[in-house]
């Protein structure tokens, strides 16, 4: 009885101090454990001996065996809720961790972390200008090649996949049609952006405006006409967020639609000033 009673306040202890690591941890084990010791304990001399012997810090082996616990008799999957750095082992702080904040060794990329989780926005349309801007600089700077070219060639591998992922991240957040499209995405809905329209008044103002910028005489009429493209281009991108917030999939595609087109004359009218 003594080594049980032993047993089960040592892993109440452990759970008490890494309970933070493992928000989804069955309920069962706390309730079943609590009901024996409610005290916490010092750590145990083969904690403190593993540690040494094996360059593992007693949080690490409380980790790791929770991990064996939850697996073992939590009904719910918990597969990929636990990072590693792949270098020192250590768990990582957060999910979205691209650098290990003990050793600062570059992560692998991990794809199941969207956009917005990298910039660390919410999942919506509706973004302030200029809370892309700080937060990619300071990607930039931790995943500079200048920083990691006396790396291992993993480091360097992962520094560079990270690096491609959070420039495509900042220009298609950065642009309100791509992040339309990407949060459409998200939301489990494709856009087949190759799509034509048949709306006849569309394409007729489409037309009109191309013709304009074909028959401007100079950069200063182009960005008269730039200015007006823009303007349908904002009224567009609040009819898609209206639409997005009240869910009705329908409007939302159609704003996407109209987008497309003005943003594809828009990019006319720059390849011309």
């Amino acid at each position: 009885m003594y080594k049980s009673s032993k047993l089960w306040t040592q892993f109440y202890t452990l759970l008490r101090r890494d309970l933070q690591f493992i928000p989804s941890l069955c309920s069962y084990f706390s309730s079943e454990i609590q009901s024996f010791y409610t005290i916490p304990v010092p750590l145990s001399s083969t904690d403190l001996l593993q540690s040494r012997v094996c360059g593992t810090s007693p949080r690490q082996i409380h980790v790791k065996a929770l991990r064996l616990y939850e697996k073992a008799f939590c009904s719910q999957s918990n597969e990929g809720r636990y990072r590693e750095c792949w270098n020192c082992n250590s768990i990582l702080q957060s999910k979205i961790s691209l650098v290990c904040e003990s050793c600062g060794s570059i992560q692998p990329v991990d794809h199941s972390v969207d956009y917005f989780q990298i910039f660390g926005l919410e999942k919506k349309f509706d973004i302030e200008e200029g809370s892309l801007e700080g937060k990619y600089k300071v990607w930039q700077k931790k995943l500079h090649p200048d920083l990691v070219h006396s790396k291992s060639e993993r480091e360097r591998r992962h520094a560079a996949e990270q690096s491609a992922r959070v420039i495509d991240a900042y220009r298609t957040l950065g642009n309100p049609l791509s992040r339309a499209i990407y949060l459409m995405k998200l939301h489990g809905i494709h856009v087949d952006e190759e799509q034509t329209v048949s709306d006849p008044e569309l394409l007729g103002e489409i037309m009109e405006i191309r013709e304009s910028v074909e028959e401007a005489a100079d950069s200063q009429e182009l960005k008269q006409i730039q200015s007006q493209v823009q303007e349908k281009l904002r009224q567009w991108s609040n009819s898609f967020l209206s639409a997005f917030r009240s869910q009705r999939t329908k409007e939302a595609l159609y704003s996407i639609q109209r987008m497309t087109y003005y943003k594809r004359v828009d990019e006319e009218i720059v390849k011309m000033l």
